[in-house]
Parts: C-alpha cells; structure tokens; sequence
C-alpha cells in the first residue's frame, strides 16, 4: 500500500502544471453535487396524442435551472424550473411510452434520471368535435398547509373522458385520468387563498368547460419574508432629459426559477416584469422611466409570482429622490 501512494503522490507532482489530483472528484463546475433525480414522476394519457408528465420539485443549491424530459432515450421537452409538469404531444394512438426527467441546476449540473413511468395513449377517434360536458360540482378542503385534496363529478362525453386538467386561476398545474375524480395538488402555501377549476378532455383533445371555481385558503401563516426578493437597492440617473429608476435584487429561494415581477411605486402597482427567455437566477436588475421632473420622492418595492401561481412577499420599500441619492 505505501508504494502504491508514493507513486499516486509522484504522478500528482509530475501532473501539477497540468491538473490536479484527489482521491474523490466533483460534480460539475465549482465543486459542488449535481440535483438529485426527481421523485413522484407520473404519466398519463392526456388525449390518443399526448401524455402529461408530471414530478415533484428538485431541491437544489443554487437552484433548478430547466427540468429534461425524455422518451427512452430522447429528449422531448425542456421546461423551466418553475414548473413540474409537461404535456408531451406528437405521439401515435394506441402506444405505450416511457419517460423519464432530470434537473439541470443553475450552474449547468445535470442530475440522474428519475425512475421510468409508462403510459399508453388510448385509440384514435375520428372526426370527434364534441367536447365532454361540464364536470359535476366540484369541492375541496385544505389537507394541511401547503396542499389541498379536490374531488369533483364525473363529466359525460359521446365517447370517452380521457383526462381531468386542474386550473389554478388561468394556469394549467395537474392532470389526472379519466376515472378519477378526485386529486391533491401539492407545492402550496400556508394561510394563501387559492382559486382551483376543473376541466375534462377527450381523446381528441376537445376540452369542456370548467366548473365553477373552488376557493380555498390553506391554513397557518406566511408573512412573506421567506418569499421576497433581497438585496434590493434602487438608483435612479438622468438620459435624454429624464430620470430613470434603476433596480436590482437578488430573485427568491423557491421551488423554481421566478419568471415574474412586480413593482410597485409610492403604493401602488407601476409596471410588470416578465422574462420571456432565461429569467436571472442570481442578481436581477430592471430600469423605468420616472419623468423629467427634478427632486421628486419616490418609494418603490417589489415581489415576485411564485411557481405556485401566486405573489410572494414584498421586498424591502426604498426611497429614492430624482436628482438625489434619496
């Protein structure tokens, strides 16, 4: 054993200028582990073309960049880290496929492969445009602080109800098969207000109309802070004869990346932010137009939509003056 280290030390020493030897290795860049794989992967037939995936959220140091999604071996679908759930489409009737998803962090570390779910698209139907009928009633209760059990009617359709999909507000978040009629949408936020509607779907994709909306508010409290975004300063510089107030902030720790923001200025709602493409991870910076007014006082904070659906906390209110260092 005392040979085989003296020559592992020698081969390290010759090696110096050109790498570095240990006895472990690491993850990626920077030293740190990739994201685990992700847990509580489902498949379902959504229509005979389509099958909605869906899993639970990756914990993560920085955080979860994109989720990968694949079939068999190909990757399909690349969703942001915010969301939990695709609908994987282009698919033929009558087949069995198998999927599987990995997160990918915000430093381009790729986790393992989640475990592989199967699901099998119903038959084709032909010419099929009548949609299914409104589901019965539907109800719900809060089942702790951060999740909420639904049950609803069955829906009737000339042929078949393939699927239920959950609405929270306009967002489509979980889809369950067609027998069921009842679910628990997970990922909430305790002592929030939480709007849900359901909608059924056939194998030609026709959906029906929702029901009316179930309100319920989950229990406990939140005051926000874990939710805001942090290291807010705010600045403001004069271009063109008028003052602009310049932002940034560092984004809040959630479940995913948060694509969404908005400012409020002197108490009320100023403008949105909305990154179409690659939201920062990081520091976010963000610049609007004041007016050409000198010496005017202005407070401005902001918060963020959180992957659950809903505003998370303000951050901390800063006062800035045109002209002036506020």
């Amino acid at each position: 054993m005392r040979r085989v280290l003296v020559l592992v030390s020698a081969v390290c020493a010759a090696l110096a200028l050109l790498s570095s030897c240990t006895w472990g290795g690491t993850d990626g860049e920077g030293g740190g582990r990739p994201p685990g794989a992700p847990t509580g992967v489902t498949a379902d037939a959504g229509s005979a073309t389509s099958v909605h995936v869906m899993w639970n959220a990756v914990s993560a140091d920085p955080g979860i960049q994109v989720y990968e999604v694949y079939r068999g071996p190909t990757k399909v679908k690349e969703v942001p880290g915010s969301a939990h759930m695709v609908d994987v489409t282009m698919l033929k009737p009558s087949s069995t496929y198998a999927f599987t998803v990995r997160a990918r962090d915000t430093d381009g570390r790729l986790g393992p492969p989640s475990k592989v779910v199967r699901a099998t698209t119903p038959e084709a139907v032909a010419a099929d445009r009548s949609a299914p009928t409104r589901p019965g009633k539907a109800s719900g209760r809060a089942v702790g602080s951060r999740a909420v059990q639904l049950s609803w009617s069955q829906a009737r359709d000339d042929r078949d109800v393939v699927s239920y999909d959950i609405y929270q507000g306009d967002t489509k978040i979980h889809s369950v098969g067609g027998n069921q009629t009842a679910t628990v949408v997970t990922g909430l936020r305790p002592g929030t207000r939480y709007a849900f509607t359901v909608r059924a779907r056939d194998a030609a994709d026709n959906l029906s109309p929702a029901t009316a909306a179930v309100r319920i508010t989950t229990p406990g409290t939140d005051d926000g802070r874990g939710t805001a975004p942090t290291g807010f300063k705010a600045t403001t510089h004069r271009a063109d004869g008028a003052y602009y107030l310049d932002l940034s902030w560092v984004p809040p720790r959630t479940d995913g990346v948060v694509t969404e923001y908005q400012i409020h200025l002197d108490g009320r709602a100023a403008t949105s932010l909305v990154y179409g493409g690659k939201a920062p991870s990081e520091r976010a910076t963000y610049s609007f137009y004041l007016g050409p007014q000198d010496g005017v006082r202005h407070r401005v904070r902001l918060r963020g939509r959180l992957p659950d659906g809903t505003w998370g906390g303000f951050s901390a209110e800063l006062t800035v003056t045109t002209g002036g260092q506020g």
